[in-house]
């Protein structure tokens, strides 16, 4: 019995130590998100007073199929108030659906200038996102790239965002925070949304509080044509899950700036069901802790539901149930703090109730998925498997 009540008091020991850690990164968040916040209103008052900074641009989109709501996501890239960009399409092959959309799209628009480019399968990446990219580069007009995904929607404003940063000489890549949207609503879908909206905002911004921007954010990265020659090319990231992390590290390594932006846009979350959510969500986990393993693996410390519940069990197993309500009070508290700080104001997410109530749940959610991260290393893309390896390369799963 004595040896029981010992072994309860080590595990609550270790839950109360997971409570602490996640609450200094909790406060580490706010802090960097006030820092933020303050850097987006001189933004802003920098934008107001110099409109005119609107260096030609190169917008690139890769594609692959007709995912729901592409065509109106399309749209908003079309509409952009700024003077001179063009835009360029490119998917594995010329009759892909997801062109036929742009191609529809863009007789809407015929003052847009628009190229419609296709890989043909050649080069043959393991990233069929890099070779697209690789080929839209070729292409391109301009001396400012910006590359942004299929699910992403932006407001008129956004090229102006993102040109903004470029007045600076050192800077070489720049990067959007982005909200979850999701986009048929559904219970799962919403769970994925509000975990883009808060867990992976709250991460950049402790990451860049910590060290600085060293990567860039896949939904929307633009780099100087430049930077991206002298770090090789798109090429660097041909093998690799996480495009964006690498582009944006090499960039970073060259002594250029990458900055994130006070501009942040639309992910639209498309897996609806289960099974879909979960595959997108275990790849994103799989790929971090394969290209930044040792971030990955503190990641752990976190989260806080998770030690919570575990401090309420423990501490009513031990006979003070009303201690460890308080402890499960505590790692609710902070989260609904990093919900209403990153989540409301960081990316102005506008779903209070996803906020308040879904985010909790997702942090425990999320602290099963790292755990799961660690049970393998293939993972599914666009229907495709692949193996992750060391460094976060990919292959072809057999």
């Amino acid at each position: 019995m004595y040896i029981e009540a010992c072994m309860l008091y080590v595990f609550l020991g270790l839950a109360i130590i997971g409570l602490v850690t996640s609450s200094i990164f909790a406060g580490m968040v706010l802090m960097a998100s006030l820092r933020y916040l303050h850097e987006r209103k001189v933004a802003l008052d920098v934008l107001r007073e110099q409109p005119g900074f609107t260096p030609p641009l190169t917008l690139l989109k890769p594609l692959y199929g007709a995912e729901p709501g592409l065509e109106a996501y399309l749209v908003t890239f079309f509409e952009q108030n700024y003077p001179a960009y063009e835009i360029l399409f490119c998917a594995h092959a010329e009759d892909d659906a997801g062109l036929q959309i742009a191609r529809r799209v863009a007789k809407r628009y015929p003052h847009v200038p628009v190229k419609f480019l296709s890989t043909g399968g050649q080069p043959d990446y393991v990233n069929a996102k890099v070779a697209s990219m690789e080929r839209m580069e070729a292409a391109a007009t301009h001396s400012i790239l910006v590359i942004s995904d299929s699910d992403v929607c932006v407001t008129p404003e956004y090229l102006r965002a993102i040109a903004l940063p470029f007045a600076a000489s050192q800077v070489g890549a720049v990067c959007c925070p982005y909200r979850g949207v999701a986009v048929d609503g559904g219970l799962w879908a919403r769970l994925e949304a509000v975990g883009m909206s808060v867990e992976m905002t709250a991460g950049v911004l402790a990451a860049r509080a910590m060290e600085g921007m060293r990567f860039a954010l896949g939904p929307t990265m633009a780099f100087r044509r430049d930077s991206i020659c002298r770090i090789g090319g798109f090429h660097v990231a041909a093998n690799l899950c996480a495009d964006d992390f690498v582009l944006g590290n090499e960039v970073f390594k060259l002594g250029q700036t990458v900055v994130l932006s006070h501009h942040p846009i639309d992910h639209m979350v498309i897996n609806s069901s289960f099974i879909s959510s979960l595959r997108h969500q275990d790849r994103w986990m799989k790929s971090t802790r394969f290209s930044r393993p040792k971030g990955h693996f503190g990641t752990a410390l976190t989260f806080s539901l998770p030690f919570g519940f575990a401090a309420w069990a423990l501490s009513t197993a031990l006979g003070h149930p009303g201690l460890g309500l308080w402890f499960f009070a505590w790692s609710v508290a902070t989260r609904l703090a990093l919900s209403i700080v990153v989540g409301r104001l960081v990316v102005c997410d506008p779903n209070w109730f996803d906020l308040l109530l879904l985010y909790p749940l997702h942090d425990l959610m999320g602290f099963g998925l790292w755990v799961a991260s660690y049970l393998g290393s293939r993972i599914l893309w666009r229907g495709q498997a692949f193996q992750l390896l060391p460094g976060g390369k990919m292959q072809a799963a057999e």
